[in-house]
Parts: structure tokens; sequence; C-alpha cells
């Protein structure tokens, strides 16, 4: 499967159609939907991988809330004016081919060795946005050199002498060419994630005989890793007393990064950065009305993936309050549960831009390795471009025209 999403309109190889003769039909039969990709990936990597991947905090209880909310949004299709389907949006000046985009997942070399070089270099290919994280496995100079413009710099607050790593984090992604920083609010105490407590995937990571296990049963993963070497915080090395081991740097991370920003660094974080500014993990209109005062200009509505805080609203349920409040003044856009093409149009029918999924992506690589990223990106655009001419929207701006019906969406009268 090649990661060329160029052409939007109906074609004869659109997914689940074709003869089945080809590798890439039968793959296509084989991993029609991402349920199907997600089995693969369990059966490919380890499980405290998969664990680290696919679980929440707590009960998982906010995750599952995502995936109902979404399920229960319907929308209502108009006919009698058909027309080509096309995709292709623009985001901060830069045209993408899909309203789609890469999430950032801290570590993701843990659920596929190699992960972020990857992800980065499908976004180029397929001409969608990717958000590095701080904790990626590749330095955001690499990260930039194989997306292009579509780099984007997921970045948390190290508040330590001053915000000065935070800073220069801020100038290398200017340096490197980065088009977006994407500023994370969600997490501004660690959560806890019985998964992987379970797993022991602490920091300091000591092996037990069961993860040796669980490797020893993953060999794909196990090829993988020898290919890319152990997953390492690369934007991080320079920043940590030599020599910059695995254990020195996980040890500095795990006592200086913070998960959020407070609103007069995120002023300093406007005035330092030249680009186009988001802040992620914005459910409540009032902070989105700050951070917009702030100079922000885009709003990104997540759940941080129901990662951070149980009792939290599903993301989709708050977003069409956000895109009330601000949506006339900044870009908003939406992660957190999307799994389908389907959920890309319930999100943007709802009032975002574009949309963004981590797991999806990561579960293409668990299941696929390096063609994963491009497998998934290949059939969330061609279901969203199903969905679209089932509900009669010639473009993305189009779904936003739509009837819906959003029974659980959040009343902060």
């Amino acid at each position: 499967m090649t990661g060329d999403l160029r052409r939007s309109s109906p074609r004869a190889h659109a997914w689940g159609a074709g003869s089945g003769t080809t590798p890439e039909a039968r793959l296509r039969q084989r991993l029609p939907t991402l349920d199907d990709v997600e089995r693969r990936a369990r059966r490919r990597i380890p499980r405290f991988a998969f664990d680290f991947l696919e679980g929440g905090t707590g009960g998982d209880l906010n995750a599952q809330r995502n995936r109902l909310a979404l399920d229960a949004v319907e929308l209502v299709p108009r006919y009698g004016n058909p027309a080509p389907v096309r995709t292709d949006i623009e985001l901060f000046g830069v045209h993408c081919a899909a309203p789609i985009g890469i999430s950032p997942v801290g570590v993701d070399g843990i659920i596929w060795p190699g992960a972020t070089r990857i992800l980065a270099r499908a976004a180029g290919k397929a001409r969608i946005p990717y958000i590095a994280g701080t904790l990626a496995t590749a330095a955001i100079e690499e990260v930039a050199e194989l997306a292009g413009p579509y780099a984007w710099f997921q970045l948390y607050g190290l508040p330590a002498n001053d915000h000065a790593v935070t800073l220069d984090l801020i100038k290398r992604a200017s340096a490197a060419g980065v088009r977006v920083l994407a500023a994370t609010l969600d997490a501004p105490v660690r959560s806890k994630r019985p998964r992987d407590l379970r797993n022991g995937l602490v920091v300091p990571f000591r092996p037990t005989p069961r993860t040796i296990l669980d490797v020893a049963l993953s060999p794909p993963w196990l090829l993988a890793l020898a290919r890319a070497g152990t997953p390492a915080f690369r934007n991080m090395e320079r920043y940590v007393e030599k020599p910059a081991t695995l254990a020195n740097t996980a040890g500095f991370v795990q006592s200086q990064i913070k998960g959020t920003f407070s609103w007069d660094v995120l002023k300093r974080m406007r005035d330092a950065w030249p680009g186009a500014l988001v802040v992620k993990g914005v459910m409540h209109p009032d902070d989105a009305e700050m951070a917009i005062a702030v100079g922000v200009d885009g709003i990104l509505v997540s759940n941080h993936g129901g990662r951070q805080f149980d009792a939290a609203p599903a993301a989709i349920d708050v977003l069409p309050a956000i895109v009330a409040k601000v949506g006339a003044r900044a870009t908003v856009l939406f992660d957190s549960g999307i799994r389908s093409g389907l959920d890309v149009a319930r999100a943007l029918a709802l009032g975002a831009r574009g949309t963004f999924a981590g797991r999806a992506f990561l579960l293409g690589l668990g299941a696929l390795g390096e063609r994963g990223a491009a497998y998934v990106a290949a059939m969330l655009k061609e279901e969203l471009e199903t969905a679209m001419g089932q509900l009669g929207a010639h473009s993305p701006d189009a779904l936003a025209q739509l009837t819906s019906r959003h029974r659980h969406a959040f009343d902060f009268a």
C-alpha cells in the first residue's frame, strides 16, 4: 500500500472492492476495519506494549465514554445533488490531503520500535499532519526532515530554570522548520494507569521474567527492535548530564516534565514562537476563551484519549460548545476516540476543522510494521469519502452544514 492520498474521487479500487487477487486487495479483505487491525496488532506486539497503547487511566471509563459518545452521534443524509467528493483542507497555511492527522503518543517506540520515524515519513507522503511528541523516539529535527511541512511539535512544560529547556525546544522546532506548535494543557499531574503498573512499565524500568517472555513471544516486534535500536527520549538527550544513558534520560524526564502550562507561560511561548500555536487538551469553553486571549491560533479539543482523568466527559460531547464559543476566532480541532472515517465525519459535522488519532496509527504499526501507518491513513480517508458520499457532503466544509442529533452534548450554561 502506498502512502499517497492525493486522489479523492471514487475509484474502482475503493476499500473492500476489487477481485482480491493482488496482495493489497487481499490485505484489505483481511483487515477491512480498525478492529481487525487491532486484533492483528495484539498478536504481534508484547502484552505490555499493547496495554500501554490501549489502556486509559483508572478503570478505562473515560476511554470507553469517548467510544460510546462518538457512536451516539447521528447524521442525516441529504440527496439529489450528487457530486465528486473531495477531502482536502488547509490547516495553518498548509494544504492537507484530508482532515486527518496523527496525534502524539509518548514513548511510541515501546509500541513499535522506530515508530516516530515511520509516522513522520508516512505523514509526509500522505500529506497529513503529524504531531511529534516531546517524548518521541526521534528528535524534532529528524521528524521535520521526514515529514516536511506536515511536521507539528507537541510540547510539555519543563519549568526548571525558568523554562529554559521549554524555550530551547521551541527554538529547535522553529529552526527545524516546524509549522505548528501544540502546547499540552491536560496532564497537570501524572495519572494512575493500572495496566502499566501491573506490567511493571514504570521508571526505572526493570525487565521481569514476564516481560522477557512477552518479548520472546513477539518476534515481529523483536525484529523491529533489532533494526531500530532501544527506544530513547531523543529530544531530551542534550539536556541530560553526560553520559545521556537511557536511565539518566528517563530520570530527567520523570523529574522535570510537567504536562501543563499556566496562561502566563503560554503567553511567553506565544511571544517566542513565530508559527501557529495550538493548545491541546481543552475541554471547557472558558478555557478556550482564555487561550484565545493569550493569542493562540488553534484549539485541540481532547481528553488525552481517556488517559488522564476517568470522570472527564467524552471529548466529542464538549466539542460543539467550544466551537460555538471560539470557532469564529480560532481553528478548532478534535482528538480522542477516532477509529474510523465515519468518526472523522461526525467530528467535522459538529464543527471541528480537522481531527487527529493516535492509537489508530500505532495499531497500524503493530499490525503491519512500517507500512501500517500508510495503511491506516488510507483506510480512514476512504472511509471518510464513503461517509461523505452517503451524506451528500461534497467537501469537509459541507459536513458542518448537515443536520445532526447529539443527545449527550455537554451544556455549560
